[in-house]
């Protein structure tokens, strides 16, 4: 994905895990959910990525 829209990775679970900065639903952090719209494509590849990584490790990250 580079210059196409990008799904956004949001699931609709609008719920924080204990420390309140990661969404258990989608694994973004919320400084990542807040500029998602403002994002450019390569960015919003790299938030993808890196929520998808968080969500596969269990949120270690």
């Amino acid at each position: 994905m580079t210059a196409e829209a990008v799904p956004s990775p949001c699931v609709q679970i609008c719920t924080l895990d204990p420390a309140g900065t990661l969404s258990l639903g989608c694994g973004r952090t919320l400084a990542e959910i807040g500029e998602w719209a403002a994002a450019s494509p390569e960015r919003q590849c790299e938030i993808v990525a890196a929520a998808a990584a968080r969500l596969a490790d269990g949120f270690s990250r």
